[in-house]
């Protein structure tokens, strides 16, 4: 099959790209530059892409039976928001795909981006704003909504542990989530991808409340766990506040706000990743 692969060079892009590889697909690997993975070297065609600019995207699609999205917005941003990539730049790609005639779309979402109050978070509300376009598309689709990675988690509580002192949520500390590991989840991915019309809540076959999470963090870095609790409320405030907004992390710390106090479990649990034996060796070195 020929796959356009939308992000192909994020954590989860290249496990995706890994993956397609090795099953013999003919890949157009997309992204705004080409990442560097040495063992796939001559097994997939790169194309530089905008998803905020069509333009870029003219003849993505041409020929492909698939595109597999994992594009959207993940960090701190001045000049763009959830808006304009996960749900924009997500629509400029399925216009393109439908222009080509491709049969299927793949799309990377979030879990519980359906949930009340979602609409407020506009990293999860954008991407179920896009779950509802692709599906009046007429485009068959598969949509896989992750509670979380592996290497999300250990890269957020990194600064606490180096710290000494990890923040929760005051009365939060039960909430609970099954994270999984990228290498696991792109392979659900691809053995996946050809399925028709389906949702998917996916995770890891550990669940762990975000209290043992960072035991566990300060255990493999052999620390002692220290824990400040804060109100929820005051995540609100600092969302707000001129220069948070300015520095474009305002979206960043409702997201926040709302995984800390949100149970994030999904009942499609894959792989056989240890989430506390990836911590040992992040933390432990």
């Amino acid at each position: 099959m020929k796959i356009v692969l939308a992000g192909a060079f994020g954590n989860l892009g290249a496990e995706i790209l890994k993956n397609l590889c090795k099953a013999g697909h003919e890949v157009i690997a997309a992204d705004l530059k080409e990442g560097s993975i040495a063992e796939l070297s001559g097994k997939y065609s790169f194309k530089a892409i905008d998803a905020t600019n069509r333009d870029t995207l003219a003849g993505l699609c041409d020929g492909a039976d698939a595109v597999i999205s994992t594009v959207g917005l993940t960090g701190a941003s001045t000049k763009f928001t959830a808006y304009d990539i996960d749900l924009n730049g997500n629509i400029n790609i399925l216009n393109e795909a439908k222009a080509a005639g491709v049969k299927k779309f793949v799309y990377i979402s979030v879990i519980s981006c359906d949930e009340p109050g979602a609409e407020k978070v506009p990293m999860l509300h954008a991407k179920y704003v896009f779950e509802n376009e692709l599906k009046n598309s007429g485009v068959d689709y598969v949509i896989h909504r992750p509670t979380g990675y592996f290497y999300d988690i250990a890269k957020v509580f990194k600064p606490y542990v180096d710290k000494g002192e990890m923040q929760l949520l005051k009365g939060y500390g039960g909430v609970k989530a099954n994270v999984v590991d990228c290498p696991d989840f792109a392979k659900f991915i691809v053995d996946t991808m050809n399925e028709k019309n389906v949702t998917y809540n996916v995770g890891g076959k550990e669940t762990y409340t975000y209290e043992e999470m960072a035991q566990m963090c300060f255990d493999a870095a052999k620390k002692p766990l220290k824990i400040k609790w804060a109100p929820i409320w005051l995540f609100g405030i600092l969302a707000n506040l001129p220069k948070i907004k300015k520095a474009g992390k305002h979206d960043i710390i409702l997201f926040s706000k709302w995984t800390l106090s949100h149970n994030l479990v999904g009942d499609t649990q894959v792989g056989e990743g240890s989430f506390k034996k990836y911590l040992n060796e992040y933390f432990g070195g």
